[in-house]
């Protein structure tokens, strides 16, 4: 099957094209992130009339790119959530109105699924079973994966996930958007051992995250730098680099228990904040100590991309998994109520 691809969950414009038996042909990705940088974040309306804009002349761009012809399409997957759901609608439009005119099937992906499967699109694809470390703008989860929608979830954010902290650390630190790529190049710049942070619920037993406290005591330690006249570039360097070292090692804490958990040797990492140098060298320090194996996509499909819609897309459709005739868009959508190739989709997907 040659699989179209579609991803507007959020702020990027994502499409691509895998076959099923040559694997990527081609992928093209828009970021809305100069039309989003003088809001500070991402602004739903905005973000919606820019993938209007952008994802047709992106389809043809990737079909010119693989040279293809739309008539060569055999299925086509969307990202039908979580996310956006103006931003969602559009893909689910698009995705439906070729399905259509080309009488091919077409089925609504979960976001998170994308990003789960994305380390399957390297040369060296992890085995079933692993555990999977999801670090996605609102999403931090560990996640046990015995096969595609075979997923129990280990343990979760219960307030700010990562992502959202490193944004929020940003704003405080007085850098542009997006945050979590400004703070970890600041903290290049930081001394260690200047400041100590808290690693959050890492003192008790439990797979659970919580950074909601880590974002207030770095809000504290700014104010009162502030309040000391004590407030330069080194000192946002070293609070920089004290605040990821405190999520790096929250992370790899809670890794290294879920694979102790789930009784497992090898761990996925992915979504926007994998892509993070120092976390990914922590993670495979703690793996090569216990003789286990990390996983994780090139940083270009950390990121939202259509490539891991269409990946996940073609498994779903070669099992003969379909949309119905309505669009799914659902803005929250709990990953471990996926079924797998096997089950029938249900809630509107058949």
């Amino acid at each position: 099957m040659l699989i179209l691809g579609i991803e507007t969950s959020c702020d990027e414009t994502g499409v691509a094209l895998y076959d099923s038996e040559r694997g990527l042909l081609a992928d093209a990705l828009f970021s809305q992130t100069d039309l989003h940088a003088d809001y500070g974040g991402v602004v739903p309306e905005l973000a919606s009339r820019d993938h209007v804009r952008k994802l047709l002349p992106l389809c043809d761009e990737v079909l010119g790119k693989a040279g293809c012809q739309r008539a060569d399409i055999s299925g086509i997957a969307y990202t039908a959530g979580p996310g956006l759901v103006g931003a969602l609608m559009v893909g689910g439009s698009l995705a439906h109105a070729l399905g259509l005119a080309l009488d091919v099937p077409v089925l609504g992906i979960h976001h998170m699924e994308g990003h789960l499967l994305a380390p399957m699109l390297e040369e060296n694809p992890p085995a079933f079973p692993f555990v999977a470390l999801l670090v996605s703008g609102g999403h931090t989860q560990l996640v046990k994966v015995e096969g595609i929608g075979q997923y129990q979830l280990l343990g979760e954010s219960v307030d700010d996930a990562a992502g959202e902290a490193f944004d929020k650390t940003a704003k405080m630190l007085e850098l542009d958007y997006p945050g979590g790529p400004r703070v970890a190049a600041l903290a290049e710049q930081g001394r260690e051992g200047i400041y100590r942070f808290p690693r959050p619920m890492t003192d008790r037993p439990g797979l659970e995250f919580s950074f909601s406290g880590l974002k207030t005591f770095t809000l504290n330690t700014v104010t009162a730098e502030k309040k000391a006249d004590n407030w330069s570039d080194q000192t946002r360097a070293d609070i920089a680099l004290a605040f990821e070292s405190a999520v790096v090692d929250t992370l790899v804490i809670k890794c290294r228990r879920a694979l102790d958990a789930a009784d497992c040797d090898r761990l996925v990492m992915a979504g926007g904040v994998s892509a993070n140098r120092r976390l990914r060298a922590a993670l495979e320090a703690m793996a090569g100590k216990r003789g286990a194996s990390v996983f994780y996509a090139r940083p270009e499909f950390c990121t939202d991309n259509g490539a891991m819609i269409a990946y996940a897309g073609c498994q779903r459709l070669l099992a003969g998994q379909r949309d119905g005739e309505r669009i799914v868009a659902r803005p929250r959508w709990p990953m471990d109520t996926l079924p797998g190739l096997s089950e029938e989709r249900t809630d509107g997907l058949v």
